[in-house]
C-alpha cells in the first residue's frame, strides 16, 4: 500500500519497499487466532508500462523485472537466476551463512528457501498450478479468466480449510493512459463468491 501511495512507477515501487524493510524489517504475526505463523513477503508490482516480482528473506531481497509471457508468484521463492535487482549484501550474507559457494550461478530461491528450483513448475502445488493456469490462456488472459484463477479451489489457489484465501484483487492497466485502469476487489473471505 505505502509503495502504491509513494511511487509513480512500478520500479519506484519496489525501491519504497526494499527502503522500508531496511528500515523497520518485517515480521508479525500472519493471522488473528493465538498461533503464531509469520512468512516473509512476495510481491507483483505493476503499472502501464512494466512489472516487477519483489521477494523478501528477512531484510535481503532480490527483484526481478517482468519482461513477456505471464509470471506469478505464491508461498514461496520464485525468483531464481534472473535478478534485475538485490539487496547489496545478499550473495555475501549467503556465502557466510555457506548456502552459497560463491562458484556457482547464484539462484535466489534456491539458496534462500527449501525450494528445489528445478521442480517448481512441475510439482503440484499453488505455484505451479497458477503456473499452469495462466500458461494455459498466454495471449488471451481477460479479467473474466484472471476471476476465474483466482476463485479455483482445485488447484488450492482458492484455498479453504485452515488457511484460507481471504481476498483476490484483478487489475486491467492499458498502457494507453488516455485508458482508466480498472480494479476489482472480492467483496467476501472467498473468491468464490
Amino acid at each position: 500500500r505505502l509503495g502504491l501511495e509513494r511511487a509513480d512507477t512500478a520500479e519506484k515501487a519496489v525501491t519504497v519497499i526494499v527502503d522500508l524493510l531496511e528500515k523497520y524489517g518485517q515480521g508479525g504475526n500472519c493471522m488473528e487466532s493465538q498461533m503464531a505463523f509469520t512468512y516473509h513477503n512476495s510481491f507483483l508490482i505493476a503499472d502501464r508500462k512494466e512489472a516487477w516480482v519483489l521477494e523478501t528473506s528477512g531484510k535481503y531481497w532480490a527483484a526481478e523485472k517482468v519482461e513477456g509471457s505471464v509470471r506469478n508468484i505464491s508461498n514461496q521463492l520464485s525468483i531464481t537466476t534472473k535478478i534485475d535487482r538485490e539487496h547489496p549484501e545478499l550473495k555475501e550474507y549467503a556465502k557466510s551463512k555457506g548456502w552459497w559457494d560463491g562458484e556457482k550461478e547464484f539462484d535466489f530461491a534456491a539458496t534462500y528457501s527449501y525450494v528445489n528450483t528445478a521442480r517448481m513448475t512441475t510439482t503440484r502445488g499453488r505455484y505451479c498450478e497458477g503456473y499452469k493456469l495462466l500458461n494455459k490462456h498466454k495471449g488471451s488472459i481477460t479479467s473474466e479468466i484472471m476471476m476465474e484463477i483466482l476463485r479455483d479451489k482445485e488447484s488450492g489457489i482458492n484455498m479453504e480449510g485452515g488457511f484460507m484465501t481471504t481476498g483476490s484483487m484483478v487489475s486491467v492497466l492499458p498502457q494507453q493512459p488516455s485508458l482508466p485502469c480498472i480494479h476489482y476487489f472480492t467483496g467476501t473471505p472467498d473468491p468464490a463468491r
